[in-house]
């Protein structure tokens, strides 16, 4: 018999995302339709284990849709990786009479769910990651706004690129994932991707198609460069000494966390938090909320924690191609 949930938990863990205001609120108005409470849990499992703990209702979540960030905070919790951390957040729970938790983050975020769920606290995982990274979905929380704002940064920088003939290396996020760089690639017209899952390290290759381009008529040169590579500045610094042509590196960083969302983010995480709670109710835990083939689906965080995912050998091809 499924348990019943009469109180849900919400939190945010880890790297901070556009749209997690969005899939707090959709988990707390969808709770309280359903005739549940529903607790705030402020900077991740840090704030569980310090039971930063707050009651929330509808009105609290008003206006908070078109905000960058989250409301709740977010951190790393390096004590709630230990058994006898999760073992205190699970007895936090029970003391606050959380049945179940959302757990909006990434990976790291979704073992910690796991571990709640081990202990008997039924557990959902959203994912909230702008470095569209988790194998088992095709879209992730913050991921459409992380890129749509590399995106208009980068014409920016190409404007001035091509008004002073340099070659630009504009570095984005993404961590060890190249989705952000080769999306970026493709929609401002790069010259060069370099991105974990594909670059050789031979940077011979591009400064003889820097210098190629250039024989051709070419103003500027764009190459953007993944996080997972980084670098940027001493790889600026070899190119310009090995080509006679002012190169310049831009490194975005933070700026690609923040911003109001996009539709797409604001309407993806409210479905997904309106999803994980009426799976919640179902009984369900242990599960991670994903995006595949047009639908909202879910599968086991085991399963999904063990798949794989990597850059699709057509797409990477078309990069190429279309910067030719």
């Amino acid at each position: 018999m499924a348990k019943e949930i009469n109180t849900i938990g919400v939190l945010t863990s880890g790297g901070d995302a556009p749209g997690m205001n969005a899939a707090i609120r959709a988990v707390v108005r969808t709770s309280i339709a359903r005739g549940m409470k529903v607790k705030g849990i402020k900077k991740g499992y840090q704030g569980l284990l310090n039971e930063e703990i707050i009651d929330m209702e509808a009105k609290d979540v008003s206006d908070i849709i078109q905000r960058g960030g989250t409301v709740l905070g977010t951190a790393r919790c390096m004590e709630f990786k230990t058994p006898e951390g999760q073992k205190k957040g699970a007895d936090i729970c029970k003391k606050h009479g959380i049945d179940g938790i959302v757990v909006i983050g990434g990976d790291g975020s979704y073992r910690g769910a796991q571990a709640l769920s081990r202990q008997g606290i039924n557990t959902i995982g959203l994912p909230g990651t702008i470095d569209l990274d988790i194998a088992c979905t095709e879209y992730t929380i913050g991921f459409d706004t992380a890129v749509n704002t590399a995106m208009q940064a980068i014409d920016k920088v190409k404007d001035t690129s091509s008004s002073h003939e340099r070659c630009s290396i504009i570095e984005v996020m993404g961590r060890n994932a190249g989705y952000i760089a080769l999306w970026c690639g493709i929609a401002n017209g790069a010259e060069d991707i370099l991105i974990p899952e594909k670059y050789d390290f031979d940077e011979q290759n591009i400064i003889n198609n820097i210098i190629a381009n250039r024989r051709k008529g070419k103003t500027h040169h764009i190459i953007i460069n993944a996080e997972g590579i980084g670098h940027s500045v001493s790889m600026a610094r070899r190119i310009e000494a090995a080509t006679g042509i002012e190169t310049r590196a831009t490194i975005l960083g933070y700026m690609q966390r923040g911003g109001s969302p996009t539709a797409k983010d604001r309407y993806y995480a409210s479905i997904m938090g309106a999803y994980a709670v009426d799976i919640l109710r179902q009984g369900k835990t242990n599960r991670v909320v994903g995006y595949s083939h047009g639908e909202f689906v879910d599968y086991d965080i085991e399963e999904a924690l063990n798949m794989v995912k990597g850059i699709k050998e057509k797409e990477f091809e078309t990069a190429y191609l279309l910067s030719v």
